[in-house]
């Protein structure tokens, strides 16, 4: 993150708007992943679930991109582009998903992005 002798870098509004959506997300995949794996693999709902919350994510964090095409490139740690290319896998390859890395990535992956998140929203001004 970009900063200045003054403090960090301000978000604008429409970053920390996306931004924030991407948490709301997070937060509905946390809640999914709380049901327990018996439950996602035996239920059919919840896998389609599963991958509708890393579409949206994905879909996010290309409103970001969108919003400003050089935030995601310049926040590397954030991996952003990660849950973005997720996103694209998914929506285009819907026909060869793979629902135990769908899994994977809900426990492990996106409660680490969630927090690198959180802690650039909660450390960063509004511009």
């Amino acid at each position: 993150m970009n900063q200045s002798s003054a403090g960090p870098e301000a978000l604008p509004p429409q970053i920390r708007l996306r931004l924030q959506d991407l948490l709301d997300q997070a937060g509905k995949a946390q809640r999914l992943v709380a049901r327990g794996r018996a439950a996602y693999d035996g239920d059919e709902m919840l896998r389609l679930a599963a991958e509708s919350l890393l579409i949206r994510m994905g879909a996010c964090v290309e409103r970001i991109d969108k919003t400003d095409s050089g935030f995601v490139a310049g926040h590397p740690d954030l991996e952003l582009r990660q849950v973005k290319d997720t996103r694209n896998l998914l929506a285009h390859g819907y026909d060869i998903v793979d629902y135990a890395l769908v899994w994977s990535i809900l426990e492990s992956n996106i409660p680490v992005v969630a927090d690198k998140v959180r802690r650039v929203l909660d450390a960063t001004p509004t511009a």
